[in-house]
């Protein structure tokens, strides 16, 4: 009598085995990916036929959905975490970075997060005062692995910004590396690379607040200040 054939069982592998082999897969304290809240975002924007669509919506969906204000700059760890961002509305580029990192690890998409420091020539004269100049240390952005490599996505500046300041608005295909463009809409100096500090697997806190505190000694003694003022009220005065 012959034996009818044992069907192969294929298990996909075990989410919490998977985050434990490979960080850029795995919840931090600061890139909170198993925060109830960044779950729920990347179930809801995570959308899409392949990982690339999935993650080109999670990059509109942070880059639009969250606003940029550099003017409320929190270092501790709970004002600088992922969920932080969704619970308040708005970030500056470090913890937006933070959030899509976060949001593509919650949807199963290896992430990781980049920093540079940049000379951005469109800023607010009150943000150039208290910064003592145009040099942005520590400028967040993140790597999404796609394709068998590692793809550059900057969800910082929000299109309405972006209209506002006549920039060119920083579009992300999944394909190329989405970095900001070095001219305006007019022809104007907008953003210059002045040196990279790498990826890296979390955000490294620790250095950041070091940099800040050596370079920025203005910005950190009239940080509280800053939280009180209105960035867009700022935009809004200087691009009449």
């Amino acid at each position: 009598m012959r034996r009818a054939a044992v069907p192969r069982v294929f298990l996909l592998p075990d989410p919490e085995r998977l985050q434990m082999s490979d960080p850029t897969l795995a919840p931090t304290a600061l890139l909170d990916s198993d925060h109830p809240a960044v779950a729920a975002f990347a179930h809801e924007h995570a959308r899409g036929g392949g990982d690339r669509e999935r993650a080109v919506a999670l990059y509109y969906a942070v880059r639009d959905g969250l606003r940029y204000d550099p003017y409320r700059i929190d270092l501790t760890v709970p004002g600088m975490r992922a969920s932080t961002v969704l619970e308040l509305g708005y970030g500056w580029c470090v913890p937006k970075a933070a959030l899509l990192a976060a949001a593509c690890r919650a949807a199963g998409l290896r992430a990781r997060v980049g920093y540079a420091d940049v000379r951005n020539h469109l800023s607010t004269e009150r943000l150039r005062r208290v910064m003592g100049g145009d040099v942005f240390a520590w400028h967040g952005y993140v790597d999404v692995w796609l394709d068998g490599r590692w793809i550059k996505a900057t969800p910082a500046f929000n299109l309405e910004l972006t209209e506002r300041f006549g920039l060119l608005p920083l579009e992300w295909d999944g394909r190329s590396d989405s970095i900001y463009h070095p001219f305006d809409k007019s022809g104007q100096r907008h953003m210059e690379y002045l040196r990279q500090h790498g990826a890296f697997d979390d955000m490294p806190l620790a250095a950041i607040v070091a940099d800040f505190e050596r370079v920025y000694p203005r910005l950190m003694a009239e940080a509280d200040a800053m939280r009180r003022a209105d960035f867009m009220a700022d935009v809004a005065r200087e691009t009449r």
